[in-house]
């Protein structure tokens, strides 16, 4: 396919730089631009963020998840970010004018390959989901990589390619979805009960904020995180966001530290977001690089 794509494959491994490095570097062999990546050692997890065309992004995808197979072992991984797999997550987004049916075209060559080459069996989700139970990713790793054995044996939670999963690579979770924003924003305490009561009051699945997703993790003693999912960027601005969670933590008497993004966000978003701050009305492309 010759249209363009994000990749956004999310491996289990934030502490070791020679493994994120080869990392990058396979995907950067397979033609591809990789634009972004992002490791947190609490989490224990890293994310890249490359664009291509599809055909180049499965190759991408494939020299990754050889990587991580080879070198992480989910046996002996531990980290504050749920996971499933060494390759955790693979989605492909379509950019421009490329239509989402593409991107589940290639999710679905992926998964594939992912088990005809590596013996790593894959989930579907998103827009790429056989059945609505797995178009939340929450729902497929629920349980993690512990309670894989258990869950392949179900007939409602087998993988969608393969049969077994790998045992020191566990399986992937491999989709298809629009563009979003992951933002995180980080609480000047260590009580990881305030950063999931703020998370479930915002969540659209509790109740709150419609299309947001959040999830909250301890960072270390001192700091958690609630991490957010930012699924309809233009309904839901980043300064909302910040301001939401400043306001409920306020009311724990806690503070906010800083917040972060993951990956890329569309120049609007960025935009908007400064004009709030800053009571700009107006603010040149020429003068944001964030985007595409």
């Amino acid at each position: 396919m010759s249209d363009l794509f994000e990749i956004v494959p999310n491996i289990s491994e934030g502490r070791d730089r020679a493994v994120i490095q080869a990392c990058v570097a396979a995907a950067e062999r397979a033609d591809v631009r990789v634009v972004h990546t992002t490791s947190d050692a609490a989490h224990n997890r890293s994310v890249l963020t490359a664009i291509g065309t599809g055909d180049a992004l499965v190759d991408a995808a494939l020299a990754i998840a050889r990587i991580a197979v080879e070198r992480i072992d989910l046996r002996r991984h531990r980290g504050e970010h749920p996971r499933i797999g060494a390759l955790d997550v693979l989605p492909f987004v379509p950019l421009g004018t490329t239509p989402l049916a593409d991107a589940v075209t290639l999710a679905q060559r992926a998964a594939a390959r992912l088990w005809s080459e590596l013996r790593v069996p894959s989930y579907l989700y998103g827009a790429a989901a056989r059945t609505p139970q797995r178009e939340n990713l929450a729902e497929v790793r629920r349980g993690e990589f512990e309670a894989l054995a258990t869950r392949e044996t179900d007939p409602d939670w087998h993988p969608d390619y393969g049969d077994r999963m790998h045992e020191s690579a566990g399986a992937s979770a491999v989709g298809a979805r629009p563009f979003l924003i992951a933002f995180n924003v980080e609480l000047r305490t260590g009580e990881l009960p305030i950063a999931t009561a703020i998370a479930r009051s915002m969540r659209a699945r509790d109740g709150g904020l419609r299309t947001l997703k959040a999830l909250a993790m301890r960072l270390d003693t001192a700091r958690v995180q609630v991490s957010f999912n930012v699924t309809d960027t233009d309904a839901i601005p980043l300064y909302r966001i910040t301001e939401l969670v400043r306001v409920l933590a306020a009311g724990y008497g806690v503070e906010i530290a800083r917040s972060e993004l993951i990956g890329l966000a569309p120049r609007r978003a960025i935009q908007t977001t400064a004009r709030y701050y800053l009571g700009v009305n107006e603010i040149p492309d020429e003068e944001t690089s964030l985007g595409h």
